[in-house]
C-alpha cells in the first residue's frame, strides 16, 4: 500500500498526520495562498508572452504551485536550492525578480540572477544534471560543518536519468545533507510514469540507503510539513530524503508541446478538481480565516504582477551579439576565437 501524506483534502478539510505536525497562523496560510496565486499569474502571463513572440520558450508550472510553494517555505535562509527549469514559484519565494527570471527565456542572458544572494542556482536545462551538482555542494557543506541543507528539484522524467541515480548513490554513501524533491507530474513530456517505473518513485530512496516519502503535491500544507521535516533531518546530520510530490502538470510540458496529442480531457478534468489553490481558498473561507477584502487584495496583487511581467519582459535590453562568446572559457581559446571572428564577419555582411 502506498501512503500519501495529506494534510488538506481537495475539499479544503484539514487533516492531521502523526509524523508531520503543522501549526500555521491565519497570516501564514494567507501568505501560502498569495504565493500560489502570484506564481500562477506569473505562469499564465509568461505563457501568453511566449505565444506573442516575446519569449523564446516557457516551461509552465500550472498545477504544481502547492508543491513548489510548500517546499520553498520549508527552507531557511541559509539553505541552497538546485532547480531544474520549472521551479518558478520557488524562485519567486527565494527573491528572484520577474526580470531576472525572464532573462533566460527571452534569450538575453545565460542565467539571470545572483545565485549566492538568493541561495538558488540557475536553472538547469540538462535533465537531471543539477542533482549531481546538489550532492557535490551538500558534501562540501558537510565537510565545512555548516548548518544548512540542500534542496535538489527534478521531475519524474529526470528520475530515469543516470545522473539522478548516480546522485542517489553518492548522497546515500556519503550521508549528504540533501533533500531530493521530485515533482511527479505524471508525464515526462509524452511518456507516462508507468513507462518508467514499476514501483512508486519514493520507494527508490530505500534502495540507496535513505528514506522516501510520497506527499500530496497539490496540498501546500503537506508539502511544507514533509519538506521541512526532511530538511531538518539533513541539517541534523541524518542524511538524505527522497520526497515524491504527487501532482499533475495541468499545462504543456513546455510552450512547444501539445499535450492534447497524448492525454485525455477526462484526465485533465479529474485533476482540475484537486486544484491546489482552490483547496486553500476553501479552507480559508470555511474557517473564517479570510474575508472578501483579503481575496480582493490578492486579486489586485495578481493584476499588478501581470502588468509587471509584461512590462519587465519587454523592457529587457537586447545583448550585444558578441556577448555570447564571453565567459565560455576562463581564458582565450583558439576554437572560440575562430568562431567569434567568423560570427563577426557574418554580422559585418549586414552592414549598410
Amino acid at each position: 500500500m502506498t501512503e500519501l501524506v495529506q494534510l488538506l483534502t481537495p475539499e479544503g478539510e484539514r487533516l492531521d498526520h502523526p509524523d508531520y505536525p503543522l501549526d500555521l497562523t491565519a497570516g501564514q496560510i494567507q501568505e501560502l495562498f498569495r504565493d500560489m496565486v502570484l506564481a500562477r499569474r506569473l505562469d499564465t502571463e509568461a505563457m501568453a508572452l511566449q505565444r506573442q513572440g516575446e519569449l523564446g520558450l516557457w516551461v509552465p508550472l500550472l498545477g504544481q504551485e502547492a508543491a513548489q510553494v510548500g517546499a520553498a517555505r520549508a527552507l531557511v535562509s541559509a539553505d541552497y536550492v538546485f532547480p531544474s527549469y520549472r521551479e518558478h514559484a520557488i524562485a519567486m519565494v527565494r527573491g528572484v525578480t520577474v526580470a531576472e527570471l525572464l532573462k533566460n527565456w527571452r534569450g538575453v542572458d545565460h542565467g539571470g540572477w545572483d545565485a549566492e544572494k538568493v541561495r538558488m542556482a540557475l536553472y538547469a536545462i540538462v535533465i537531471g544534471a543539477q542533482t549531481l551538482h546538489a550532492v557535490g555542494y551538500a558534501m562540501g557543506v558537510q565537510r565545512d560543518g555548516a548548518e544548512e541543507a540542500v534542496l535538489a528539484c527534478f521531475g519524474d522524467g529526470a528520475s530515469s536519468q543516470g545522473d539522478v541515480n548516480e546522485a542517489f548513490v553518492w548522497a546515500g554513501a556519503q550521508n549528504a545533507p540533501v533533500v531530493f524533491f521530485c515533482q511527479n507530474n505524471q508525464w515526462a513530456i509524452s511518456a507516462r510514469l508507468e513507462t518508467q517505473t514499476r514501483v512508486p518513485l519514493y520507494r527508490r530512496g530505500f534502495g540507496y540507503g535513505f528514506p522516501g516519502v510520497r506527499v500530496d503535491g497539490n496540498d501546500v500544507f503537506a508539502s511544507l510539513a514533509v519538506t521541512r521535516t526532511a530538511l531538518e533531518r539533513a541539517r541534523a546530520g541524518e542524511g538524505p530524503t527522497l520526497i515524491e510530490a504527487f501532482t499533475y502538470r495541468m499545462s504543456a510540458h513546455t510552450s512547444s508541446d501539445d499535450p492534447t496529442r497524448y492525454r485525455t480531457g477526462a484526465e485533465l478534468e479529474a485533476w482540475r478538481l484537486k486544484d491546489p489553490i482552490e483547496r486553500v481558498r476553501a479552507y480559508l473561507s470555511r474557517n473564517g480565516l479570510a474575508d472578501a477584502d483579503f481575496f480582493a487584495s490578492v486579486d489586485a496583487d495578481a493584476e499588478a504582477l501581470g502588468r509587471q511581467v509584461r512590462e519587465d519582459c519587454r523592457a529587457l535590453p537586447d545583448p550585444e551579439p558578441q556577448a555570447i562568446f564571453e565567459h565560455v572559457y576562463a581564458g582565450e581559446h583558439e576554437q572560440l576565437a575562430e568562431e567569434r571572428a567568423a560570427y563577426h564577419a557574418y554580422l559585418d555582411g549586414f552592414a549598410g
